[in-house]
């Protein structure tokens, strides 16, 4: 049976004159108003003031909430702006992979015997890239650990592993516990003819880990360091480590080059024709550059000098669309009739704005992993360029600019429906600053404050949230009591990740009537449950198997 599209008009309340305005605060999260918290720090004047002024509710974006395995990981910017889009929560990458693990279901699937058979004895060597961390954002090192046990009980003699190391979704100089705990799982696999080590490796800020295009130079630094093994060379993945931080003091695990493990002068892993690889972060955003790299037709996005014929697969397929990796392990989540679709199936029109660094949220993620659009007749996309620099130095970022194209866009009376994404809080909040951070925050309120005038002349409605919580936790905690940790100097120790904090949930409308309110029967209310409040808000009913609207016609 045909799915029915047709979105039905929302009985008591038809909407505003003007456009729904969605302003998405990139990790600003509701703290605890402390000295680690950069969101109250700031000065916030308009933000303070829609708290007021509007509909506030404190809702949930981490764990169940947006599809992770449990409330104690948190959520990131990839499944916060899914549940967004789609109204429903999805089981995510983590979960996925877990339950795969677990069922042995991912050792027994085609793809894994495709990319192992060459390589069990005397095969090929088979290696293993990705972020080397228990982040749990865009990998999990009990993933690699799986992986790494089953290619020794099947017989696969040579394995090296391509560390990104991570200092973003965990602490920031924690590198160390990793690469400790990696060395003794491959010391432990390691035997009469069995090679298993690291191979190469470095933070995942200056290799690998581009998205978007923002910079295919951390890809080809990349491609350089893992598969033609050309770089610094180090005897072991500890000894690049420590060398590299003693050079760069103050250096977080994120922004370390790229080392190369050799023995005699020669990198001992570099990749060549016949190897087996496997790319394993979950996430997409992050991933999807290396792989096209590999498995992309005509790839010519940088000059990859040698490329060798290899079998590569993905922990996930990362574009549904481009179909790439052509071959993975894990299927992901297959999200459909997303709150974009419906509309574009409506001829409602809409439009998403963003800089580079978080231009795919609001389109690809937003749309359920789904590039391009649905209708570009009733579909607008707009794309700010990001800077190189890194964000601590200009933390301002280019809230400026989405702000302008925005009103563009809200003054000229066409869409019905504008989301945005300002990637301040998370992207500055990343590096684990706080003064920067706190800046970052102040360039989001005063762009809130354009958006704002700009809704009151247009007769529409401001709705203000985050995807999760990253600035407003700018220091560690001790997990059980809650107290800030220190460092040995006695300064407080920074925090780079994301946080398990509520965000907010703010509607502004400048023409409230008392039509409609707060939906306060909502037991847990999470980010799912915004795209039938702003199909609501936008006049027409939500579709039946959404997650309930924040709000309810009086």
């Amino acid at each position: 049976m045909d799915h029915d599209w047709k979105l039905k008009p929302l009985a008591g309340f038809s909407g505003r004159r003007g456009p729904v305005v969605l302003a998405i605060m990139d990790g600003m999260g509701i703290g605890r108003g402390d000295e680690a918290d950069a969101v109250a720090l700031a000065r916030t004047p308009v933000l303070d003031a829609l708290r007021k002024s509007g509909l506030f509710l404190p809702i949930r974006a981490h764990g169940t909430a947006v599809g992770m395995p449990s409330d104690d990981d948190m959520g990131n910017s990839e499944v916060g702006h899914n549940a967004m889009g789609a109204g429903r929560v999805y089981a995510q990458g983590a979960l996925r992979v877990n339950d795969a693990i677990a069922d042995r279901l991912i050792f027994s699937s085609e793809t894994w015997g495709w990319l192992t058979g060459p390589c069990i004895d005397p095969g090929h060597p088979l290696h293993f890239i990705g972020l080397l961390s228990d982040g749990n954002v865009h990998s999990h090192i009990d993933h690699l650990f799986a992986f790494l046990e089953e290619a020794r009980r099947i017989g696969i003699r040579k394995v090296f592993v391509h560390t990104l190391l991570d200092g973003r979704d965990v602490a920031q100089t924690s590198a160390h516990l990793f690469l400790a705990q990696l060395e003794h799982k491959l010391e432990t696999l390691r035997g009469a003819g069995f090679q298993y080590e690291v191979a190469s490796g470095g933070g995942r800020q200056k290799i690998t880990m581009d998205r978007y295009g923002a910079d295919w130079g951390m890809v080809k630094r990349g491609w350089d360091t893992h598969v033609l093994g050309r770089g610094r060379q180090f005897s072991s993945s500890l000894e690049a480590l420590e060398t590299l931080r003693h050079e760069t003091p103050g250096v977080i695990d994120q922004n370390l080059p790229p080392f190369v493990i050799a023995r005699g002068g020669a990198p001992i892993g570099a990749i060549q024709d016949g190897d087996g690889v496997v790319l394993f972060n979950f996430r997409g955003d992050r991933a999807l550059e290396l792989t096209m790299a590999f498995d992309q037709p005509g790839f010519s996005h940088f000059d990859r000098e040698r490329v060798p014929q290899v079998r590569f697969a993905g922990i996930m397929q990362y574009d549904g669309d481009l179909k790439l990796p052509t071959h993975f392990l894990v299927s992901p989540p297959a999200i459909s009739h997303t709150v974009g679709e419906y509309l574009a199936r409506n001829q409602v029109c809409q439009c998403a704005l963003s800089e580079t660094q978080k231009f795919g949220h609001v389109t690809y993620f937003w749309n359920g992993n789904r590039s391009g659009m649905f209708d570009p007749a009733w579909e607008t996309y707009r794309e700010v360029t990001s800077d190189l620099a890194p964000f601590e130095e200009r933390p301002w970022m280019k809230a400026a600019e989405i702000t302008d194209l925005a009103i563009e866009q809200i003054l000229g009376g066409h869409c019905r429906l504008i989301r945005l994404n300002f990637a301040n809080g998370d992207m500055v909040g990343h590096t684990g600053l706080l003064e920067p951070t706190i800046l970052a925050v102040e360039a989001v309120d005063l762009s809130l404050g354009r958006l704002k005038r700009a809704v009151e002349e247009a007769g529409g409605i401001l709705v203000v949230t985050a995807d999760h919580g990253n600035a407003d936790e700018m220091y560690m905690r001790d997990a059980r009591t809650g107290a800030l940790e220190h460092e040995l100097s006695g300064a407080l120790k920074p925090k780079t990740s994301h946080t398990l904090n509520p965000v907010p949930f703010i509607i502004y409308d400048p023409q409230a009537d008392g039509s409609y309110a707060l939906n306060t029967e909502l037991e847990r209310p999470g980010l799912a449950n915004i795209a039938a409040t702003l199909l609501n808000l936008s006049g027409f009913q939500a579709p039946g198997d959404y997650e309930p609207s924040l709000i309810r016609v009086t």
